[in-house]
């Protein structure tokens, strides 16, 4: 089976998380949708060079201080499994430019549950903001429907 490894990271600044509103690709599972900056791991890459690659090639920025924050276990119905990496930035240097995957946009934390992002998503702002300690998520979908969220293989929060 096939793996699909994958980096995610929240940049934040001023109180705000740097945002992709997901509306330039057609052919898209998250069209539409508020993520963050991150993507596909490319032969041999470690994480972090997934990691600085992806964020400089969509937002032109150089990451100066970044932490790895969790690993989240996607499963799906539509799709192969997804091992993501989560990462939080708070530095960085570079002008920022556009991106052609979507419209990048720093939205204050607050407003961030309010935008169309993926209900699993919601779970893991939430440990980013409550949890200092790595976490392990693992979130099942149905569709576009969240079926099942465990953390660190213990604790179901769905």
């Amino acid at each position: 089976m096939a793996r699909n490894l994958t980096t995610l990271c929240y940049m934040e600044q001023d109180g705000a998380y740097l945002m992709m509103h997901r509306v330039k690709k057609e052919k898209d599972i998250n069209k539409d949708k508020w993520i963050g900056i991150g993507g596909h791991f490319e032969e041999g890459e470690s994480p972090e060079e997934c990691l600085l690659r992806e964020v400089l090639e969509e937002t032109g920025l150089t990451l100066t201080d970044y932490r790895l924050r969790g690993v989240i276990t996607f499963l799906t119905d539509g799709w192969q499994p997804e091992y993501m990496f989560l990462y939080t930035a708070e530095g960085f240097t570079g002008t920022m430019h556009d991106c052609d995957e979507g419209d990048l946009e720093w939205v204050p934390k607050e407003k961030v549950p309010q935008l169309p992002i993926w209900e699993g998503d919601k779970i893991f702002f939430r440990l980013l903001e409550e949890r200092q300690a790595f976490f392990s998520l693992k979130l099942r979908y149905e569709g576009d429907v969240l079926k099942e969220a465990v953390l660190d293989g213990k604790e179901k929060l769905v």
